[in-house]
């Protein structure tokens, strides 16, 4: 294998091993499953052009597992001369993934689910309706709750605005004593990190000091309230969530106290060189390092 794939290993795969497209989302995708793997197991996306949306995923997914957040595996590959990430299928054998939106149709009037982007009904509020719906107003809806507060607190961190309501579900099986749900895991976290800023344009930032500007205009995909023109940032949302919602955030905010950023840094070096502009590790890195900071002050 090329030495530039040395940092993390690259997983190469062949066109024939492809079996379906994936018509959900923006990018092109496509399923395949490796010889000897019975069913479609890991999803290769292409990033968009100009855009580094192939190492944020991959970064996105290594700074989930440091915050302990569940989330779908991740791994660079490339198809041909092709670059781009597989994420392995989370939905195993009897499971059905139902997307929030699928569930906001049932539960808030009117609810249109093709509107992805700026829907002001896709907020906090009413995906709490949605879990005390699914889960009953009990400790398993609080144990729901604080998954998607640790989903949202990633996002904080790595600057992710894209958790539109087709970015979290509910996996459902039937069992034996009926059905049962859970959470899924967070994915699809390709928007973050600068991903689709040019380099020069990094470095204008970053020679401001306009790293945090750039990382508090953002607008991410739930809402605060529905009368709202756009959705809060990922930090400015869990500013809020974090005086509102105290007890359901308290855990994910526990492990950020914890953990050291020198550890949040060392992911973004793990992506190969060629893979990665020093522009753009550079920004990666000062927008992980102002997010923590920010986040930090909420639980000092």
């Amino acid at each position: 294998m090329n030495q530039s794939f040395a940092r993390w290993n690259v997983r190469e795969i062949e066109p024939e091993w492809k079996i379906d497209p994936e018509e959900m989302g923006t990018r092109q995708k496509f399923w395949y499953s490796h010889p000897g793997d019975p069913r479609p197991a890991w999803l290769f996306k292409h990033p968009r052009q100009n855009t580094g949306e192939h190492w944020a995923e991959k970064i996105a997914a290594e700074v989930a597992d440091l915050l302990s957040t569940p989330h779908a595996r991740v791994e660079l590959a490339v198809l041909g001369d092709q670059r781009g990430t597989v994420t392995r299928s989370f939905v195993d054998e009897g499971d059905v993934l139902f997307h929030g939106n699928q569930f906001l149709e049932i539960i808030v009037d009117a609810y249109d689910t093709k509107t992805r982007f700026g829907q002001s009904r896709h907020t906090l509020g009413n995906i709490w309706v949605v879990l005390d719906w699914l889960f009953g107003k009990g400790e398993e809806s609080e144990r729901a709750k604080c998954r998607i507060a640790q989903y949202l607190v990633l996002d904080a961190l790595i600057g992710n605005t894209d958790r539109h309501h087709e970015n979290w579900g509910v996996l459902v099986k039937r069992t034996n004593h009926g059905w049962e749900g859970k959470v899924a895991p967070s994915f699809d976290h390709a928007s973050s990190l600068g991903r689709e800023l040019r380099d020069a344009r990094r470095a204008r930032l970053l020679a401001e000091n306009r790293v945090g500007y750039c990382s508090e205009k953002g607008r991410g995909g739930v809402y605060w309230s529905e009368k709202d023109r756009r959705g809060p940032g990922p930090l400015e949302l869990v500013r809020r969530a974090r005086i509102w919602y105290e007890s359901v955030f308290r855990p994910a905010f526990a492990v950020v106290r914890d953990l050291e950023f020198s550890r949040v840094s060392a992911v973004v070096d793990h992506i190969p060189e060629c893979w990665m502009s020093v522009g753009a590790r550079d920004f990666a890195k000062a927008l992980l390092r102002y997010n923590y900071n920010e986040l930090r002050r909420l639980v000092s």
